[in-house]
C-alpha cells in the first residue's frame, strides 16, 4: 500500500475546484494531488430549512425527488471531472 502526500491544494481548508447543483442538492468537486498524479473526488450535500426556517445540511436523501436530484448531480459531477481531467 502506498502513502499519499497531499499538497496544499488538496487540504480540506481549500475550496472545491467546481460545484454543480440540482435543486437543493450540491456536488462539490475536490482536487487531490499525490506525488505521481492528480485526481478528483466528489462530495454531496442537501440543503433544507428546519422548523425554525434556518438552513441545514444533510447527507441523506429520500427515495423521491431528492434521490433523483442526487443522481443527476452525480452525473453532472462525473462530466465535470472528465472535463477537468481533459484540461490537464
Amino acid at each position: 500500500m502506498s502513502t499519499t502526500n497531499q499538497t496544499n491544494e488538496s487540504k480540506p481548508n481549500n475550496p472545491p475546484v467546481a460545484k454543480v447543483r440540482v435543486g437543493l442538492v450540491t456536488a462539490s468537486i475536490w482536487e487531490r494531488k499525490t506525488d505521481d498524479r492528480t485526481f478528483y473526488v466528489a462530495s454531496f450535500e442537501r440543503r433544507y430549512r428546519d422548523g425554525n426556517g434556518d438552513w441545514q445540511t444533510a447527507h441523506n436523501y429520500d427515495g423521491g425527488s431528492e434521490l433523483l436530484a442526487l443522481t443527476k448531480a452525480a452525473d453532472l459531477a462525473h462530466t465535470r471531472i472528465l472535463e477537468l481531467q481533459a484540461s490537464q
